[in-house]
């Protein structure tokens, strides 16, 4: 259910995004590192593609320095068209204007999610979109994100339960990204299963998990094997482990060991 969950998610908001690419990539500031590529109707001459100075510039022919950093496409189409006219080089120009590479607005999507990697933040985008974008949380990704901002120099951390909010469809949480923003999936919790069952090892802790889940998990008893007298090694609260006799409806919790024991009989 959990993976159905996040293919959904992927899938679904791909989709939706690919629809209004284009219109929000005109309403994303401009900065530094953009690329766009320029053109006036009529006059192919003033042709140019140019990436945007550190300082938010760019150099356009004729009224050379203009100053676009942190401008929409369109007030950067009408900047240059109003220097354009007021310098007398043209009197009703139409420029247009094409952001070929968006790099100053981009959200790192790091840790446990299926194509890690930085991606542009064109218009409004939330946590979900972003998500969708690096393929969804990987097999091993836990069901909480951590989301850090940048707003005017404050670092802000939130966790966030993606699956829950999901499940739920509160999407209160589902909150916007800009550029500089990380999001960054833990790998999921996990447990571990000894002694005598079929397949011992490291397995994810899943929601309200109960010991015999667990034994489920593992494949099973060994034909050695007995349900009885199963012990959990688990840590208390000042980290030092301790030894408990599980029954069948106990819960799992994060990093236990399980230890089956040999039948004697």
């Amino acid at each position: 259910m959990k993976r159905l969950v996040h293919w959904l998610m992927a899938g679904a908001l791909v989709a939706g995004m690919g629809m209004a690419g284009a219109a929000d990539a005109a309403e994303t500031p401009l900065g530094a590192g953009d690329v766009v590529k320029l053109s006036v109707y009529g006059n192919p001459d003033l042709a140019l593609e140019t990436r945007i100075s550190e300082a938010g510039t760019i150099t356009f022919p004729l009224v050379g320095q203009v100053d676009i950093g942190g401008l929409s496409v369109a007030a950067a189409e009408r900047k240059i068209a109003g220097m354009l006219e007021k310098g007398g080089y043209l009197k009703k120009a139409q420029v247009n204007m094409i952001v070929t590479t968006l790099q100053s607005q981009q959200v790192a999507v790091l840790g446990h999610v299926n194509r890690p990697g930085r991606y542009p933040v064109e218009g409004k985008r939330s946590v979900l979109d972003l998500l969708a974008l690096a393929g969804g949380m990987a097999a091993d990704g836990g069901d909480s994100i951590s989301l850090v901002r940048n707003r005017n120099g404050a670092v802000s951390r939130e966790t966030i339960d993606i699956v829950q909010m999901v499940r739920s469809g509160q999407l209160d949480q589902n909150m916007e990204v800009s550029g500089g923003d990380v999001i960054y999936v833990e790998r999921a919790p996990r447990f571990y299963i000894v002694g005598e069952v079929q397949r011992p090892g490291a397995f994810r802790v899943e929601r309200s998990m109960t010991v015999l889940q667990a034994l489920s998990a593992g494949g099973g008893l060994t034909q050695r094997g007995t349900d009885r007298g199963i012990r959990i090694t688990r840590k208390d609260a000042s980290g030092k482990p301790v030894m408990i006799q599980a029954k069948h409806d106990d819960l799992v919790q994060v990093d236990d060991v399980i230890t089956v024991k040999e039948s004697w009989f």
